[in-house]
C-alpha cells in the first residue's frame, strides 16, 4: 500500500494537529501505523481525505485502483468523484455525505463506481467529518473505502436463486420489517415488495396478531431456534401455509408453502375414513341384533354427535296406509347436549299427532325421497306442526339445517331418519345426505330382514309348540318340561322332549307313563324336521305296541331302517311303571341310545345316574340290529327323575361328563333349596346355560308325588 498523502488522516497516529514532540510517543505511533497499514493492505482498504474548505479530494494508491484510475488521471475534487458514481446511486451518496457534514457525524454508503474501461464495480465507504474546534462546522471529511462487488455478486446468486424458488421467501429485520420478498411470496401475499419494503409484518397483516404465526415467529427470535408449523390465514389470504423459519442476527428468514391444496385433499380422505368408520359400526350395530326395533333404534346413538347434533328414527309399519300417521313410531333419539336429552324425548313423545299432512316426513314416506333444509329448518318444521306444545318443545331444540332420509327396502319405505345441526356447526349439503342415504338403505334392508326372521321365527315357534306338545297331567306324577333353542338365530331345533299314556293291561287299567328326552343330529330347519319325524315314529310305536323302553328303541332303529331316514339322533326313554303289591312305591324303566344318562335325586337330595346296562350304546339310526340294554328301579315318593339333552352340560372347554358331574353337584344343592320343580328347572337352566346357550337344550322333570302310586 502507498503512503498516505500528506496532511491524510491517519487512524493508528490520530489526527496530524494533536502530536507531540515526544520520541516515545512517535516511536509507538509509528509502530501502530505500520500495524494498521499492514491491516489495512490486507483488506484492500483504500483511505481518502476531503479538504471541505479547498474542496481538494485526497485519495490514497489503494483508492486510486479500486476506482480503475492512476495519479495523472484522478483529478482531486469531489466533481471527479462524482462522475465516477453509477448515476443511480449519486443522489443517495451525495445526501449521506452531506448529513455526515452538517452534522461532524459518520458517513456511510454503498454504491456502484463506472471506471474508466466501463466496469461496473460495488464500493462500500465509512468516515467522518471533523470540524477546527469541538462543535464548529466541518472542515474536513476523513475515512476509507473498500470493494464489495464480490459479495454484491454472491448476494445477487442468492437473490436469483430465491426468486427461482417455487416456495415463498421473505427476510424481516429486527424490528420485524420486510427488507426482501421474492416473487413467489409476492403472489402468495396478495402484495408487491414495493408495498411491503420496510413495513412491518403486523401492519401489513394484522391478522397475524395473536395467531400462530405471532407466536411461532416470536418463539423463534427469542430462542435463536428454527421452527416449522403449518397455520391457517384467514380472508383475504384464506389458506393454509406451511411455514419455516430461521432466526439470524439480521433478524428472521421465512419460507412458507400453500399447502391449501393439500390440506382439503387430507380433509377429504379423513371424512371418507370416518364415513367409512360409521358405516362399518352402523353396519355391525344393525346386524349384531335380530330385534327390528332395537336394531333401527341404535341408529339415533350412531350419528349422533357425528352427523347431527340430534336424530331421530321413526319405523314406518304400513307406508301405503291411508292415513299416512297410523304405524308410525318414534323408536329412537339422541342429543349431544345432555341438558336437552329430556326435551326431546318429549317432543318425540309430541310431534307425530302435531304433524299436518304437509309434513315432512309424509312428504318424505309417500315420495320416498330425502329432504334437505340447508337453513331455518326450525321455521320450516314449525309451519306444519299444529300451534301446542310440540312447537314450543321444537323451540327449545332450535334446529338450524336437516336432513330426512327415509328408508327404503323392497320396494317400500319401512322407516324415516331426522337428522337436525344447530346453527353452531357447518349447514347440511349434499354429500351429507348421500352419506345418510347410504347408512339408511343399510339400516332399511337389515330392519326388513329383522322382520322376515321374525315372522319366520313366529312360524318355527308355532311348528315347535306343536310338536313339542304339554305333557299329560296325572294325579300322581308333576312333569315340568323346558326347550331352550342355542341362541337368536335358532329358535327350532332338533332337541325333544314328549311324555305320553301307553295302555299295556286289561280294559280299565291305569295307563303306564312314558317319557322321552331326544336329540337328532345337526340344527335348524332340516333338524327340526328329522326331530319331527323320529320323535313321531318313537311316540307311534311306543303307544301302538306297549312296548317296554329298550323295545320301543329298537323299533324305532328297525323303522328307520325300512323308511331309509338319512337321520340319527340320541335318545333316552323312561316308563314309569305299577309295583303289583305296593300303593307307595313306582317303578321306572329305562333305556339309552347314545345320551347323556337320567339323573335320579332322592327325596333327601342324594343323586344318582341312571347308567345303561351294557356298553352298546349306539345313536338311533345307525345299526338297527344293536341289542338296547334296559334298566329299571324303585322310586320312592318325592324322587324325582331328570332327563336332558348335552346342551345343558356340553359346553366350549368342558366336555359331557364334566358337565355331568356338575349338573349333579348343583342338583344335590338346590334339590333341598328349591323343593317346586318348576323352580328347580328354572335354576338349572339359568345356572348351567345362562342367557345364550350354546346349543339347543331340552329338559324334563319328573316327581312322584306324595304317596300315592299309578
Amino acid at each position: 500500500m502507498d503512503s498516505l498523502p500528506p496532511g491524510a488522516f491517519d487512524p493508528a497516529v490520530g489526527d496530524p494537529s494533536d502530536r507531540t514532540s515526544d520520541t516515545a510517543s512517535i516511536l509507538g505511533a509509528a509502530s501502530d501505523r505500520m500495524a494498521w497499514r499492514l491491516a489495512v493492505d490486507a483488506a484492500g482498504v483504500g483511505a481518502f481525505v476531503w479538504d471541505l474548505v479547498a474542496d481538494d479530494l485526497r485519495w490514497d494508491g489503494r483508492l486510486i485502483e479500486l476506482f480503475g484510475l492512476d495519479e495523472e488521471s484522478f483529478g482531486g475534487t469531489i466533481k471527479d468523484f462524482n462522475r465516477l458514481v453509477h448515476p443511480d446511486d449519486l443522489a443517495r451518496v451525495s445526501d449521506a455525505l452531506q448529513r455526515a457534514i452538517d452534522t461532524c457525524g459518520d458517513y456511510h454508503a454503498e454504491y456502484r463506481i463506472v471506471q474508466p474501461s466501463g466496469h461496473v464495480r460495488w464500493i462500500e465507504a465509512r468516515g467522518r467529518a471533523y470540524g477546527e474546534h469541538p462543535g464548529g462546522q466541518a472542515v474536513r471529511l476523513v475515512g476509507a473505502a473498500y470493494d464489495t462487488t464480490a459479495v454484491r455478486d454472491g448476494e445477487a446468486r442468492i437473490g436469483r436463486v430465491l426468486e427461482s424458488m417455487s416456495s415463498a421467501f421473505f427476510q424481516l429485520d429486527e424490528d420485524w420489517r420486510f427488507t426482501y420478498v421474492n416473487s413467489e411470496a409476492e403472489r402468495l401475499l396478495g402484495a408487491g415488495r414495493a408495498d411491503l419494503f420496510g413495513q412491518s409484518i403486523w401492519e401489513a397483516f394484522p391478522a397475524a396478531v395473536g395467531s400462530p404465526f405471532e407466536e411461532h415467529y416470536r418463539g423463534a427470535a427469542a430462542t435463536g431456534q428454527p421452527v416449522s408449523f403449518e397455520a391457517f390465514y384467514p380472508p383475504p389470504l384464506d389458506a393454509w401455509y406451511e411455514v419455516r423459519a430461521w432466526p439470524s442476527p439480521e433478524g428472521l428468514a421465512v419460507y412458507f408453502v400453500d399447502i391449501t391444496s393439500r390440506r382439503e385433499a387430507q380433509d377429504a380422505l379423513d371424512r371418507a375414513a370416518r364415513r367409512l368408520a360409521l358405516l362399518a359400526s352402523v353396519s355391525e350395530s344393525l346386524t349384531s341384533t335380530l330385534d327390528p326395533t332395537e336394531g333401527v333404534s341404535r341408529l339415533a346413538t350412531h350419528l349422533v354427535p357425528e352427523v347431527g347434533d340430534w336424530c331421530l328414527v321413526t319405523l314406518v309399519e304400513d307406508p301405503h296406509a291411508s292415513d299416512w300417521r297410523r304405524g308410525l313410531r318414534d323408536v329412537g333419539w339422541s342429543h349431544r347436549d345432555p341438558a336437552l336429552e329430556e326435551t326431546l324425548r318429549l317432543y318425540a313423545a309430541q310431534r307425530l299427532r302435531a304433524m299436518t299432512d304437509a309434513s315432512y316426513l309424509a312428504r318424505t314416506i309417500r315420495d320416498m325421497t330425502p329432504v334437505l333444509m340447508e337453513s331455518d329448518a326450525a321455521e320450516q318444521v314449525a309451519a306444519v306442526l299444529v300451534p301446542g306444545r310440540a312447537r314450543e318443545l321444537l323451540s327449545e331444540l332450535d334446529p338450524a339445517s336437516a336432513v330426512i332420509v327415509p328408508l327404503r327396502a323392497r320396494g317400500r319405505t319401512v322407516g324415516v331418519v331426522s337428522v337436525f345441526r344447530g346453527a353452531g356447526r357447518a349447514a347440511y349439503t349434499r354429500d351429507d345426505v348421500v352419506l345418510l342415504e347410504d347408512i339408511g338403505s343399510r339400516a332399511a334392508l337389515a330392519l326388513d330382514n329383522a322382520r322376515l326372521y321374525a315372522s319366520q321365527r313366529d312360524v318355527s315357534e308355532a311348528l315347535q309348540r306343536s310338536m313339542l306338545t304339554e305333557p299329560p297331567h296325572t294325579d300322581e306324577l308333576e312333569i315340568v318340561t323346558r326347550y331352550a333353542p342355542a341362541g337368536e338365530a335358532a329358535r327350532i331345533g332338533g332337541d325333544w322332549y314328549d311324555a305320553f299314556l301307553q295302555h299295556r293291561g286289561p280294559a280299565g287299567s291305569s295307563p303306564d307313563v312314558v317319557v322321552v328326552v331326544g336329540d337328532v343330529v345337526g340344527h335348524d330347519v332340516e333338524a327340526a324336521a328329522a326331530m319331527g319325524q323320529v320323535r313321531g315314529l318313537l311316540r307311534g310305536i311306543a303307544v301302538h305296541s306297549g312296548d317296554a323302553p329298550a323295545a320301543i328303541l329298537s323299533g324305532v332303529d328297525a323303522v328307520m331302517e325300512s323308511l331309509r331316514l338319512e337321520t340319527t339322533a340320541t335318545a333316552v326313554v323312561a316308563r314309569f311303571e305299577q309295583v303289583p303289591g305296593t300303593r307307595e312305591r313306582v317303578l321306572v324303566r329305562w333305556s339309552h341310545a347314545g345320551h347323556p344318562p337320567a339323573l335320579l335325586v332322592s327325596a333327601d337330595g342324594e343323586v344318582t345316574a341312571l347308567a345303561d346296562v351294557t356298553a352298546n350304546d349306539l345313536l338311533l339310526g345307525l345299526d338297527p340290529a344293536t341289542p338296547r340294554g334296559e334298566r329299571s328301579t324303585l322310586l320312592e315318593p318325592g324322587a324325582t327323575l331328570f332327563l336332558y339333552t348335552d346342551g345343558l352340560v356340553e359346553r366350549r372347554g368342558r366336555d359331557i361328563d364334566a358337565g355331568v358331574r356338575a349338573l349333579a353337584a348343583r342338583l344335590r344343592e338346590i334339590a333341598p333349596e328349591a323343593p317346586e320343580l318348576d323352580v328347580m328347572c328354572d335354576l338349572l337352566l339359568e345356572e348351567m346355560i345362562g342367557d345364550k346357550p350354546e346349543d339347543d337344550v331340552a329338559l324334563l322333570a319328573v316327581r312322584l308325588r306324595g304317596t300315592q302310586v299309578l
